[in-house]
């Protein structure tokens, strides 16, 4: 809304706009003949209102009236009321309207004076805060310099206050301070957890002798590169109580200010446990390549053996029952003593099978695969696909076994818990790495037994995971309404000096 224009001007605008409503009025008289003859004059009281103040509006408000009386009301031209009562209240019906009008716009205007000078008051209040806070910058930046000055004087304290916040970094771990003649200064907490004597016991002492330390190095090595910098690896401790401790340990030089070797501060973290599990992963994992050697020797001899006298005594009943001298009792027995033949040599067959895949030693995964997911079918009727990437070579032996494992335990599950129609297996080589999948339609989930991370695994499934992880792979299961999927990545590396192809795990 604009300001109110101030003098006589104003006046002469509003008796101005009432005779243009007029003027506007009678050319329109043609048009609306006597009807609403104050029909122009409401934009003329509008505009007075809204921008020449009260004195103008109550001017064009009678200039208006007057007009309408003179022009528009019979007897035309003259002051004269051909129907006083109902003329009359016309203009004052009028007058009333435009009186309100009025009042709107004064109340607008003093609106719009109390906004202004409102804006005006924060503008003058955002100018003295912007110059206190140019003061107050000023003032912090003289108090900066005072505070340099101070930290100057103040180094050496600074330093060591710097020293000591090292020795509580990784307060949740053993951390203990030597001097340069390599005594306990500093012996926290996690300490006197983990090796069990208390500060007071342990301050003064030599670190090397209450630990009785084995290091993987000469001392001398250990404390050269401490100097240079700080040495971390792993070393065997002897708590109070007699056991041993596996830390891995972190030692860092202290220096002064002018750059004096005045100390060392030593970290360490106990791993004794994740040592053992180390230990029995690898225990672990020897006995299982020693089983799988064992299984692969007793399924050879199985076969080239045990199988191959089974064939020759097939053979022969077949040329006793084409001797021709038999009775019927006789070759009856013959004919049921090659069905039993048949019968060991089946099992034969799948106890060789199940103890080692003799097809993975002479084909590789992907033959032996084959041979076994067709076998798969034809037992269980189940629609299982087999899927392979192109170019897909030989691998690690020991990851073939693993992955026909796999595939073996997987579909199992899906026969004796899913009820599903189908199922794939896909065996996939993105770069860097062999994953394999196996889905089906599952509805037993509630027969899974379920691991940290994996919604549903199978118990048979569980003890795979470790051979995976042996093998540095990894074995995730997904459950969704759509069934299961089974999902197992290795890395791998090219093999050097490996022959047919072969792939090594990484």
């Amino acid at each position: 809304m604009g300001r109110t224009i101030s003098g006589a001007r104003p006046y002469f605008l509003a008796v101005l706009a009432a005779l243009a409503a007029l003027l506007l009025r009678k050319s329109l008289s043609p048009l609306l003949g006597t009807d609403n003859p104050y029909l122009t004059t409401w934009a003329a009281v509008v505009l007075s209102a809204w921008y020449y103040g009260v004195g103008p509006s109550v001017m064009c408000t009678i200039v208006s009236v007057v007009g309408v009386w003179y022009l528009f009301l019979p007897y035309f031209h003259s002051f004269g009321l051909q129907n006083p009562k109902s003329e009359i209240s016309g203009m004052v019906l009028f007058s009333v309207l435009a009186g309100l009008i009025i009042a709107l716009g004064e109340a607008n205007r003093r609106s719009k004076a109390r906004s202004d000078r409102e804006v005006g008051e924060r503008k003058r209040i955002e100018d003295e805060l912007r110059r206190a806070q140019a003061q107050l910058e000023s003032r912090v930046q003289e108090r900066t310099a005072e505070l340099d000055v101070a930290n100057q004087k103040l180094s050496q304290e600074a330093a060591r206050a710097r020293a000591h916040a090292e020795w509580l970094d990784g307060a949740n771990d053993a951390i203990f301070v030597g001097g340069s003649d390599e005594r306990i200064t500093y012996w926290n907490k996690g300490c006197e957890h983990l090796y069990g004597w208390t500060s007071a016991e342990a301050v003064g002492k030599s670190a090397h002798e209450l630990l009785h330390t084995d290091f993987p190095v000469a001392l001398g090595e250990i404390s050269r590169q401490c100097l240079q910098g700080g040495w971390e690896g792993e070393l065997i401790h002897t708590k109070r109580d007699g056991s041993k401790v596996t830390v891995t340990s972190r030692w860092t030089p202290l220096k002064d200010v002018h750059g004096d070797l005045t100390g060392w501060l030593e970290i360490n973290r106990d791993i004794t446990d994740r040592k053992a599990a180390e230990a029995a992963r690898a225990l672990s994992a020897e006995l299982m390549k020693i089983k799988d050697e064992e299984h692969r020797r007793i399924a050879r001899e199985l076969h080239d053996s045990a199988g191959q006298m089974v064939v020759a005594l097939m053979l022969n009943l077949g040329r006793l029952k084409t001797s021709g001298n038999l009775s019927p009792e006789e070759l009856r027995l013959l004919s049921d003593s090659d069905v039993l033949l048949q019968n060991v040599n089946s099992e034969l067959c799948a106890i060789s099978h199940l103890l080692h895949p003799l097809l993975l030693d002479e084909v590789g995964l992907w033959g032996a695969l084959e041979s076994y997911v067709a076998g798969f079918r034809q037992r269980s009727g189940i629609a299982v696909s087999l899927e392979c990437d192109s170019g897909f070579g030989r691998l690690n032996s020991e990851l073939e076994v693993v992955i026909f494992r796999v595939v073996q335990e997987c579909l199992s599950n899906v026969l004796r818990h899913s009820g599903s129609a189908g199922a794939r297996v896909r065996l996939l080589q993105p770069l860097g790495e062999v994953r394999l999948e196996v889905q089906d339609r599952r509805r037993g989930a509630d027969k899974q037994v379920s691991l940290p991370g994996n919604e549903a695994m199978g118990i048979g499934l569980r003890g795979m995971r470790e051979r995976i992880l042996q093998l540095g792979g990894n074995l995730s299961a997904e459950l969704d309404d759509g069934g299961t999927t089974i999902a197992v990545t290795f890395p791998i590396t090219k093999a050097a000096g490996a022959s047919n192809n072969e792939l090594a795990v990484a």
